[in-house]
């Protein structure tokens, strides 16, 4: 097996190995201290609930890539640390801005933040991560934009991760649902990363799926009468989201012509696993804002609200949404070969438009029957 494929999969089974352990002590801890996320009018689950599962997110991470980086000096091989020291700069300031966001997430599902404080973090996590010198410096194509100055970019960059962030937040809403598309998302980086090189990366898109796999399964399948139902809270969706932006950022700074053999567009690359979570955030942002609602405040007109009030059930519903989400990214990555990107993110924008409407008059058929 290759060195890097392996030191990938070793972060991957070490963040199973110790997520799987983990997560059933945060439970132990939620039910002895009676920290739970009590169900209300918007939301989906009933009884009582931990919602601190993203606790074990980042210390697992962290953990098994720096056992995996020390066991490796340890036996005397130093192409991992030489491979860290090169992107020393990027990770640094990434895992900066990754701790940040863990304390203010996990500060949210303990005691509770307002929202504008939380955009106020955000906002420094995304200089932190501009510093470690991320930010948009291409847009290959998009609306006929290619290389962009800094005092755009850097700008754009920080409307960039505060919008991913807060979409994976936002689209949390029922079982499994956040944790399975950004677990696909991370499966695509990971490969992307290994086929262009930039192995360090692949290693934490790996090692973020690693975590993501117990969770799920316990968010998913556990029993909450047997104490054994989780969920992630801010402090898990935060973190999600940021590593995700941060990651689809460093896949951006990937030149196509440094990598022909490749052939993609890497905004498209970068864009399309995190397309149904940014392209749900802003649909309902705009039917609030059209509603005269405030645009920030939670309501139920996700995506997965909708296949809800259309009687199906959670699991078929988060089913359908990734089924949907895996579509978009494969026939986005397989079309950017061929379709200018403009004329590509707009058929996106058309498709998902119209589902939504087919939908919504689905949802009022669906009411209609139910009333007579």
């Amino acid at each position: 097996m290759d060195y890097w494929i392996l030191n990938s999969t070793i972060a991957f089974l070490l963040c199973i190995t110790f997520a799987g352990f983990l997560i059933p002590q945060i439970l132990l801890i939620s039910f002895r201290r009676n920290l739970f996320d009590e169900p209300d009018e918007r939301k989906i689950h009933h009884g009582t609930v931990p919602r601190l599962g993203g606790i074990a997110f980042t210390p697992v991470i962290c953990f098994s890539i720096s056992l995996l980086l020390g066991m490796s000096i340890l036996f005397g091989d130093a192409r991992l640390l030489g491979l860290m020291t090169y992107n020393s700069r990027s990770l640094a300031f990434g895992f900066c801005a990754l701790f940040l966001l863990y304390v203010v997430g996990m500060a949210d599902d303990l005691i509770g933040i307002r929202y504008r404080a939380k955009f106020v973090v955000q906002i420094i996590c995304s200089i932190l991560v501009i510093t470690g010198g991320l930010w948009v410096q291409n847009l290959y194509g998009l609306f006929g934009i290619h290389e962009i100055p800094d005092w755009v970019g850097i700008p754009l960059t920080i409307l960039i991760m505060v919008y991913v962030i807060n979409s994976i937040n936002l689209i949390d809403g029922i079982d499994g649902l956040a944790s399975g598309l950004s677990a696909a998302a991370f499966i695509t980086y990971g490969v992307m990363f290994h086929l262009i090189g930039r192995h360090a990366y692949a290693m934490l898109s790996f090692a973020c799926l690693g975590v993501l796999v117990p969770f799920f399964y316990f968010n998913v399948f556990g029993d909450p009468s047997r104490r054994q139902k989780i969920f992630m809270g801010d402090t898990g969706s935060l973190t999600i989201g940021l590593l995700l932006a941060f990651l689809g950022l460093e896949l951006m700074l990937v030149s196509p012509d440094r990598y022909p053999v490749f052939g993609n567009n890497p905004l498209i690359l970068a864009l399309s696993p995190l397309i149904v979570p940014c392209f749900d955030v802003t649909r309902v942002f705009i039917h609030r804002v059209r509603s005269h609602g405030n645009p920030f405040l939670p309501d139920k007109t996700h995506i997965h609200h909708k296949l809800l009030a259309l009687g199906l059930p959670q699991r078929i519903a988060m089913v359908t949404i990734m089924a949907v989400a895996l579509l978009f990214n494969c026939v986005n990555i397989l079309l950017s070969r061929y379709i200018d990107i403009t004329i590509l993110l707009l058929l996106d924008i058309i498709v998902w438009t119209l589902a939504n409407i087919i939908l919504s008059n689905q949802i009022k058929k669906h009411n209609a029957k139910n009333n007579k």
